[in-house]
């Protein structure tokens, strides 16, 4: 039996990266789930791949009230209850304080934060319906160190572990936990551009791994199994924590 077995999941930005190996891996452990994005080619063609009957893909802005209440609404109608979120969908504007435009710092917190926060408010009427359930915020390394040029992503990831405790709190005697999860350097897509010229980098890349007790990049699916625990009932004693998963980055020397 799959650790998920009979669950229902609502994955956010699952069309790709990340996402899709979270989509992919609840599934191999026996959840059925929605997922949701913005990118609807790529999410239409994931959902097509997955086999019949255990994903359905839904366009979801998870800025947008009115779209979170439609994907809860899917959800729960095609698949009778909901019993894990994970907030997942999220972006990064680099800038500088001083250069970046308003528009783009609100553009981050708007997706990365007030996104997950609107996503704890409207799945917990049906986790409620359900008997209790789990949220699953994924934050980021940068919610425990700031780094320069990223502070609108930082201040966002950091604010999501003050939601992420504070829903505990307020949802834990409905028998919903809730937890973060903080990935480090991970090779999706969007940072295989990156990885590549940086592998050529060879005195770059020296300083840098040379500081990880792990030293490589992660791949998502060592982030999908975190999230995959935290979904289940293995981790029923566990909310309001922070789950690290980043090859030691923040724990060496230097960060």
């Amino acid at each position: 039996m799959g650790r998920l077995d009979g669950k229902v999941a609502l994955v956010t930005g699952g069309a790709q990266g990340m996402g899709e190996s979270h989509v992919r891996h609840l599934i191999a452990e026996g959840a059925r789930l929605v997922f949701g994005d913005v990118r609807d080619e790529q999410g239409q063609t994931l959902a097509d791949s997955l086999g019949p009957g255990c994903a359905r893909y839904v366009h979801h802005d998870v800025t947008n009230e009115a779209d979170w209440q439609r994907v809860v609404e899917i959800t729960t109608s095609t698949f009778g209850r909901l019993d894990v979120l994970v907030n997942n969908a999220g972006i990064l504007r680099r800038g500088t304080i001083e250069k970046m435009p308003l528009a783009e710092f609100r553009q981050v917190m708007d997706t990365n934060l007030v996104g997950s926060w609107l996503g704890i408010k409207y799945v917990t009427a049906a986790m409620k319906s359900a008997g209790g359930g789990s949220i699953v915020n994924i934050s980021s390394v940068e919610g425990f160190a700031g780094t320069a040029g990223l502070s609108a992503y930082s201040a966002s990831k950091f604010a999501v572990r003050g939601i992420t405790r504070s829903a505990a709190q307020e949802l834990g005697r409905y028998g919903i936990r809730v937890n973060s999860v903080h990935p480090g350097g991970i090779l999706t897509p969007l940072l295989r551009e990156e990885a590549a010229a940086f592998a050529s980098d060879t005195d770059g890349a020296a300083k840098v791994f040379g500081r990880m007790p792990i030293p490589r990049l992660g791949e998502p699916l060592e982030v999908s199994r975190l999230v995959a625990f935290l979904a289940s009932d293995d981790s029923s004693y566990c909310t309001g924590s922070e789950f690290v998963v980043d090859g030691g980055m923040i724990s060496g020397p230097g960060y």
